[in-house]
C-alpha cells in the first residue's frame, strides 16, 4: 500500500476507535481477555508514544511503560497528534530503529500503526457489541501479509524461544492462506516457519476467505467467514503458530 492510503486508514480507524470505547471505558473486551475499554485505550495510546520516543530517540525507550495519570482518551489523542506529527514531519524511507531487521524505516511504522489501530478498533467495536466496521480489502490485505510474514515468518526465526511450544519436530506440508486474488503458503518446522506467495504448490490444508474475515482469523479476533479444507490438525498448528506470534 502506498503511505498516504496507510495514513488515512490509520486516520479512519483511530477515529472509529475514540467513537466507540468513548461510549463505555468499563466495558471488558471479550478479545483481550482481562482488559477493559479504558486498558484498550491506554494501550494503543502508549503503543504510539513508543513510537514517537524511538524516532526520536534513535533507540527503543527503557525502561517500559512510564507511569500514566489522566485519563485513557486524553493520553490516545494526545500521543495520536504526537505520531502523525512525528510521520509528517519524515520521510517514509528515512532510517529509525524498529524491530524488524530488513526494514529500519519511518515507512515500517507507518504500515504497523495503521495495522495495530485497525485491530485494536475492532476490539473496541466487539467489547462494545457494535457492528465491525468494513475493513478496506487493501488494508485487510497488507495486514494479512504483515502478520503472516513479519510477525509469523520473521518472528518464529528471530524470536525463537518464543515458538517453542508451537514449531513441531519435524517439516509439515504447506497450508495455504488465500484471500481475494491472493494467497501465501505457509510452511512450519522445526527451525521456523517459512511464507511465500501461492506458487500453485499443492497444499495440505487450506483457509481461505474474504480479506476482512481472513484478517481476523488470523489475529484471533473471529472464527466466522474462512472456510477451512484439508488436514485439520496443520490449520490448528498455524493457529497455535499465531498465538505465539501475536500475542
Amino acid at each position: 500500500m502506498e503511505y498516504p492510503r496507510l495514513l488515512a486508514c490509520l486516520d479512519a480507524d483511530y477515529t472509529r476507535l475514540r467513537q466507540v470505547a468513548a461510549r463505555e471505558l468499563t466495558a471488558p473486551v471479550p478479545s483481550c481477555p482481562g482488559w477493559s475499554v479504558d486498558d484498550l485505550v491506554q494501550h494503543v495510546g502508549l503503543v504510539y508514544l513508543h513510537k514517537v520516543s524511538a524516532m526520536r530517540q534513535g533507540k527503543f525507550p527503557r525502561p517500559w511503560p512510564p507511569e500514566v495519570t489522566g485519563p485513557s482518551l486524553d493520553l490516545l489523542d494526545r500521543e495520536y497528534a504526537q505520531l502523525t506529527a512525528e510521520f509528517a514531519a519524515r520521510k517514509p524511507d528515512e532510517e529509525t530503529i524498529t524491530w524488524y531487521d530488513p526494514e529500519q524505516t519511518v515507512g515500517f511504522w507507518i504500515r504497523r500503526m495503521a495495522q495495530e489501530t485497525v485491530i485494536h478498533r475492532v476490539d473496541a467495536e466487539l467489547a462494545l457489541g457494535e457492528q465491525v466496521a468494513a475493513i478496506p480489502d487493501d488494508l485487510a490485505l497488507d495486514g494479512i501479509d504483515e502478520v503472516l510474514e513479519r510477525f509469523l515468518g520473521f518472528g518464529s526465526v528471530d524470536w525463537h524461544e518464543d515458538f517453542a511450544g508451537s514449531l513441531p519436530a519435524a517439516a509439515l506440508p504447506p497450508v495455504l492462506v488465500r484471500a481475494g486474488d491472493r494467497g501465501w503458503l505457509v510452511r512450519a518446522a522445526p527451525e521456523g516457519v517459512t511464507v511465500t506467495g501461492d506458487d500453485g504448490t499443492p497444499a495440505a490444508a487450506t483457509v481461505s476467505g474474504t480479506p476482512q474475515a481472513v484478517l481476523l482469523w488470523l489475529w484471533r479476533r473471529s472464527d466466522g467467514g474462512v472456510t477451512r479444507d484439508g488436514d485439520p490438525e496443520l490449520v490448528d498448528r498455524l493457529r497455535l503458530l499465531l498465538h505465539d506470534a501475536t500475542q
